[in-house]
């Protein structure tokens, strides 16, 4: 009887694991704007160049959220939907991946890639539904 009990609180456990239950909620101010504004901001603010040339912006929430001229680059709950994670993950062509990776854009000092602990957070936060929190 208690090896059936303690095989049933292994395989519950196991599942919690396996479905990220145990995971860190991902808070958009704690852990995404620091990063945003670190990796970001300089092309994606209100009068860069990237907002120029795609029309968007990273200053706030809201802005993020609206995405581009085309659209949203956001979708809360898959991040392997939302453009936003595929063009710092490098999941995209490499003329349109961010940071640029350009050799001008290197030379700028512009050209430095997300690190991959930043990209898991972007890439939880957005599955996680992402919450302006």
């Amino acid at each position: 009887m208690h090896a059936k009990l303690l095989f049933s609180f292994v395989v519950v456990a196991l599942c919690t694991q396996i479905a990220g239950c145990g995971r860190k909620e991902m808070s958009f101010t704690a852990d995404i704007q620091p990063i945003l504004k670190e990796r970001c901001i300089e092309c994606h603010n209100v009068t860069g160049e990237g907002v120029t040339a795609s029309n968007f912006s990273v200053v706030d929430y809201d802005s993020l959220m609206k995405g581009t001229g085309f659209g949203p680059v956001v979708v809360p709950g898959s991040s392997i939907s939302s453009t936003l994670y595929l063009v710092v993950a490098g999941k995209t062509a490499p003329e349109i991946r961010m940071p640029p990776h350009s050799h001008e854009s290197f030379a700028e000092g512009r050209g430095d890639a997300l690190s991959a602990g930043e990209i898991t957070k972007l890439a939880a936060w957005i599955d996680q539904g992402a919450k302006n929190n």
